[in-house]
């Protein structure tokens, strides 16, 4: 399996969670959704009035994150953005569908990000010393 190495050391990994504001997350996020809603449905991929399936929705979100895989697994540089890899392309498409389909269904989807690093950062499950336990969690 392939390997990704941090490129951040752990000091500056410290610094940047100091520096972290979770509000500035959230505007951001949901700018970023409003934004990508707003360009889709000017593509015309949405209607006024009328319902997209999330189910559909939800597996385009999926086709994406295949297609990064894909991407990766092949170690392909972007068709269409060639200075990029198809992983940095794909995750790019997965980040659009997402922020698309927060904006479209008013989800408040930078507050539960916010929130969720904030409870991320309190699990047991995901201190280095309980991964490192028998039975912890390896991946």
């Amino acid at each position: 399996m392939r390997e990704i190495e941090t490129s951040t050391s752990l000091r500056q990994a410290v610094r940047a969670l100091e520096d972290i504001n979770p509000l500035e997350w959230q505007d951001a996020i949901d700018l970023l959704s409003r934004q990508c809603h707003a360009q889709s449905f000017v593509a015309g991929w949405w209607f006024a009035g009328v319902p997209r399936n999330l189910g559909e929705l939800i597996a385009l979100i999926h086709s994406e994150v295949s297609e990064a895989l894909e991407g990766a697994r092949k170690d392909k540089m972007d068709e269409h953005l060639p200075e990029f890899t198809s992983l940095e392309v794909e995750l790019a498409d997965t980040l659009v569908r997402i922020f698309d389909l927060a904006g479209a269904g008013n989800l408040r989807l930078g507050q539960a990000f916010a929130q969720k690093m904030a409870y991320n950062a309190t699990r047991p499950d995901h201190r280095l010393e309980n991964r490192a336990r028998p039975g912890g969690k390896q991946f």
